[in-house]
């Protein structure tokens, strides 16, 4: 919000007004002019009583000039900072605020960038104010001369058509200037509210999600998968397994199963222990490097296997079985 533009307006509503009401408060100040002059001599009247009409008539002579003169100007500052704030009203202004006595916060307002803007403006505005009242006081004595050829009333309408003029000069040259601040300020508004790339992280972190909170969540998550899933490796039929880098623990149960389903893999670490739990519980482990890669690669845990590693898992299987005195697979093995 600009305030040189709160206070161009102030000063053309004021102006304006003064203008279009000259005669009717000429005839209000005459008229009460000339009731205190008669009253002057008047000696019927009492002295309080003299006292209290001219009290009421000087009350009720302000109210007609100055209170449209006021009523105006408050108009206009009220219309020109809610047509800048968009009938924005905050309270937040008039809260108390301990930083304001604050020394060193006020040191920092005096020499921030903010008042060397308001300091070179406010320079401004009383050059612009000093070579217009200048000017028009030149040419003003420059023609007072004339004034000893002219009658009264003759001279002091063209005082008054030069106070006119000045008056009209400096509302145009403050005009300017408001419009100037006014963009300033707009300008200035819009670079405060432009995010600092600090900002912009946070406010990701408060829409997404901390990184490092979600990769926390996200490895508690996986860890607790791992447990599940080694929890699992004790109802497996065998265990397929490269030397040292893949496992894959496999079930099948006639009575239950249409297909071997994988119960576990793992890599490296996981694969180890894998191994481990499967001969605590005396589960066969297969050495079988390329069918471990391939159920890796393409087995999905808690799944069936693919149908193409049908036919070898089989063979382990009918091997398995005769190692455990099965002599033949039963009826739902797929070949």
């Amino acid at each position: 919000m600009s305030r040189d533009a709160v206070a161009v307006a102030t000063l053309l509503g004021t102006f304006v007004t003064l203008w279009l009401l000259t005669g009717a408060f000429t005839d209000q100040l005459g008229g009460f002019m000339i009731l205190c002059l008669t009253s002057v001599g008047d000696e019927v009247q009492v002295a309080s009583d003299l006292s209290n009409e001219l009290t009421m008539q000087a009350i009720m002579v302000i109210l007609k000039t100055v209170g449209p003169v006021v009523a105006v100007a408050v108009f206009c500052a009220v219309a020109a900072t809610f047509a800048q704030t968009r009938f924005l009203v905050s309270t937040e202004s008039m809260k108390p605020k301990f930083s304001r006595l604050s020394p060193l916060q006020g040191f920092k307002r005096l020499f921030s960038l903010k008042s060397l803007v308001e300091t070179l403006k406010n320079l401004i505005k009383i050059v612009i104010l000093m070579v217009i009242i200048f000017l028009s006081i030149r040419d003003m004595f420059l023609e007072s001369s004339n004034y000893l050829y002219t009658d009264v009333t003759a001279a002091v309408a063209h005082l008054v058509e030069v106070a006119v003029g000045m008056i009209v000069r400096i509302c145009i040259a403050f005009v300017a200037v408001a419009a100037l601040d006014f963009f300033y300020q707009w300008w200035d508004y819009e670079k405060n509210m432009m995010m600092t790339k600090q900002e912009v992280k946070e406010e990701y972190k408060q829409m997404e999600g901390d990184p490092q909170v979600k990769g926390k969540i996200k490895e508690i998550q996986r860890r607790r998968a791992q447990q599940r899933m080694m929890q699992q490796v004790p109802g497996a039929d065998v265990v397929i397994r490269n030397p040292t880098h893949f496992a894959v623990a496999l079930r099948y149960k006639p009575d239950q199963d249409d297909a071997p389903i994988v119960l576990a893999k793992g890599q490296d670490n996981v694969a180890m222990r894998i191994v481990r739990i499967a001969e605590e519980h005396d589960i066969a482990v297969i050495e079988n490097v390329p069918l471990a890669r391939a159920l890796y690669a393409q087995a999905e845990l808690n799944q069936f296997i693919p149908q193409d590693l049908y036919g070898p898992v089989a063979e382990v299987l009918i091997y398995i079985f005769k190692l455990n005195g099965k002599l033949k697979l039963p009826d739902k093995t797929v070949k």
